[in-house]
C-alpha cells in the first residue's frame, strides 16, 4: 500500500509548452519494459535532461491539453515514479486527468501556469488549489479540486483509497467482542 502523500509540496519547476502527449511522457518504444525504465525516458525528446534531472518535490507546469494521446497509464505513472510532486496546467486531455488522481498525482488546472520560469522555486497547495511562485513572491489561483479527490491524492491513488474506505467498513460492520 502507498504511504498517504501530502497535499502542499515544494520544489523546482518544470516548464514546458502545449500538447505534451502520452507518448512524450511514456515513449511507446519503451512500453514493453517496467516503470523505471519508461520514467528513464519521461520527455527526452522535449528536454533530454528531464527524466536525469527532475527531483522529488519538483512540480512540472505545461500550456494546454497536458496528456492528449493514448489512455495508457504509465503516462502519470513516470511523473510519479520520478517524483514530481504535482503537475500544473491550462488544461489536461480528460483520460489524462483521471488517471493522474487514480494513481495519486496531484494535477492543478492553471490559467497562468505557463508563466513561471524554468527552475523557479514553487509550491503547491493542494488543499487551497494555488500555486506560490516564491522567486516572485505571485500566487498563482487554480481551479478547485474536488473533495473527493483530494482525498484520493492523500490515500496515495484510486486502490489505497478504496483499500481504506473498505477497511472502514469492514471495522464499522464488525461486531464488538
Amino acid at each position: 500500500m502507498t504511504a498517504a502523500r501530502t497535499t502542499a509540496a515544494t520544489g523546482r519547476a518544470w516548464v514546458f509548452g502545449d500538447d505534451l502527449n502520452t507518448d512524450l511522457l511514456a515513449p511507446g518504444a519503451y512500453m514493453k519494459f517496467g516503470i523505471a525504465e519508461i520514467a528513464r525516458h519521461c520527455l527526452e525528446s522535449v528536454d533530454p535532461r528531464f527524466a536525469a534531472e527532475v527531483r522529488p518535490g519538483d512540480i512540472v507546469f505545461a500550456g494546454r491539453n497536458f496528456g492528449a494521446g493514448s489512455s495508457r497509464e504509465q503516462a502519470a505513472e513516470v511523473l510519479r515514479h520520478l517524483g514530481v510532486a504535482c503537475v500544473v496546467a491550462r488544461s489536461f486531455s480528460g483520460i489524462y486527468y483521471r488517471n493522474g488522481f487514480n494513481l495519486g498525482l496531484p494535477l492543478l488546472v492553471c490559467p497562468e501556469a505557463a508563466t513561471v520560469a524554468p527552475g523557479a522555486p514553487v509550491a503547491c497547495d493542494l488543499d487551497r488549489a494555488c500555486v506560490h511562485d516564491l522567486s516572485t513572491h505571485r500566487v498563482l489561483a487554480c481551479e478547485p479540486i474536488p473533495a473527493h479527490l483530494v482525498a484520493m491524492i492523500r490515500d496515495g491513488g484510486l486502490l489505497p483509497h478504496l483499500e481504506k474506505r473498505l477497511a472502514a467498513q469492514r471495522a464499522a460492520n464488525l461486531p464488538t467482542p
